[in-house]
C-alpha cells in the first residue's frame, strides 16, 4: 500500500513540475513575442519619422503644389473681383452720364433678377417696376402688331411696298440701342426735347448701310442738329435719315440698294458721343425705327431692343 502511495506522489510531482515548465515556457514565449512586437512598433515609428518612400515624397510634393496653386488662385480671384468692380463702376459712370441710369447687368428680358441687390428691395417695388415695364413693352408690341396689319393689308391690295427693315449697321444687338422717338432729355441743355429718331451706339468711323433700296434725296453737311446727314427716299412713301456722320460715300440723286455703304459714324452736329442717329418717316410722319429692326435680329434680340428703347430716357443729340 505504501509503495503504491509513493508511486502516486511521484507521478503527481512530475506532473506539477511539467505544468510549471510549460507555463514558464509559455511566459517566456509571450514575453519574447511582446518584445518583438514592441520592437517592430518602435522601428516603424522611427522609420516613419525619419524616412519616406518615393510615393510619399510624390504625394507630399503634390500637396505642396496644390496648396500653392490654391493660394495663387485665391489671389487671382480677389484681383479679378477688384477689376470687375472697377469696370462695373466705370460702366455705371458712363451710363449715368449719358442716360441717367445704371448700366444693364444682365439680359434685360430673359432673367428674373434684373435689379442688382434684389434681396433688399420690397415686393411692392418689383410689382410697380414690372408693371411699368410691362405697360411699355405691351404698348410697343401693340404698335408692332398694328404696323404688321397695315403692311399685310397694303401688300394684299398691291398698293404699297415693304418698309425699310434692314438694320443700318453691320452688327445688330440690343446693347447698341439708345433713346428712341419721343420726349427725351437733351444731353446739352438738360431739359426734355423732341427726339425724332433712334440713337445707335457705334465706334467712331463705323460704316453705315442703307436699310432698303431707294434714291438719295438729300446729303447735308452741317455742324448743328443731327450734323452731316444722308436722306434716302424709298417706295411706298418711306424716308430714312442717317445723321451724325463723319463721312458720306454717296451723292444726292444716286440710286442705292439695301446694304450699300452710305457713310461713316462721327460726332457731327450737336452730338454727345459717336453714334448713328437713324430716322424712319412715312409720308412726313415720324415712325419709331426700333419697330423696323425685327427682320435683322432674332425674336429675343428684338424683345431686348424694345426694352432698351423703352428704358433709355436721354438722347445723345
Amino acid at each position: 500500500m505504501s509503495e503504491e502511495l509513493y508511486e502516486y506522489d511521484s507521478k503527481s510531482l512530475r506532473l506539477r513540475k511539467r505544468r510549471r515548465n510549460t507555463r514558464k515556457a509559455l511566459g517566456i514565449a509571450f514575453r519574447y513575442l511582446a518584445a518583438v512586437l514592441a520592437f517592430l512598433i518602435i522601428f516603424y515609428l522611427i522609420f516613419e519619422s525619419f524616412f519616406t518612400t518615393e510615393k510619399e515624397k510624390e504625394l507630399i510634393a503634390k500637396n505642396a503644389l496644390y496648396e500653392q496653386s490654391y493660394s495663387d488662385l485665391r489671389a487671382s480671384e480677389k484681383a479679378l473681383a477688384a477689376r470687375i468692380e472697377i469696370l462695373r463702376e466705370r460702366d455705371d459712370s458712363i451710363y449715368r452720364e449719358l442716360f441717367h441710369t445704371a448700366a444693364p447687368k444682365l439680359n434685360p428680358s430673359g432673367a428674373a433678377d434684373l435689379i442688382p441687390e434684389s434681396d433688399s428691395l420690397s415686393d411692392g417695388f418689383f410689382l410697380s417696376y414690372s408693371a411699368e415695364k410691362a405697360v411699355r413693352v405691351v404698348k410697343m408690341a401693340g404698335n408692332v402688331e398694328s404696323n404688321f396689319k397695315e403692311i399685310f393689308a397694303n401688300l394684299e391690295a398691291r398698293k404699297d411696298s415693304i418698309p425699310p427693315l434692314r438694320f443700318p449697321l453691320a452688327e445688330a444687338s440690343y446693347d447698341r440701342i439708345g433713346a428712341s422717338v419721343g420726349e427725351k432729355l437733351n444731353p446739352f441743355y438738360g431739359v426734355p426735347s423732341s427726339h425724332d429718331g433712334i440713337d445707335l451706339m457705334c465706334r467712331l468711323g463705323e460704316k453705315v448701310y442703307a436699310s432698303a433700296d431707294g434714291t438719295v434725296s438729300s446729303v447735308v453737311h452741317s455742324t448743328t442738329g443731327i450734323g452731316t446727314m444722308v436722306e434716302i427716299t424709298h417706295k411706298g412713301g418711306y424716308v430714312t435719315r442717317y445723321g451724325c456722320l463723319s463721312e458720306v460715300f454717296v451723292s444726292s440723286g444716286s440710286k442705292v440698294r439695301a446694304g450699300d455703304k452710305l457713310g461713316a459714324v462721327g460726332v457731327s452736329g450737336k452730338s454727345f458721343a459717336p453714334h448713328l442717329h437713324y430716322e424712319v418717316l412715312r409720308r412726313g410722319k415720324v415712325l419709331d425705327p426700333v419697330h423696323h429692326f425685327f427682320a435683322s435680329v432674332t425674336p429675343q434680340q428684338y424683345s431686348d431692343m424694345l426694352y432698351m428703347a423703352a428704358g433709355t430716357g436721354q438722347s445723345m443729340d
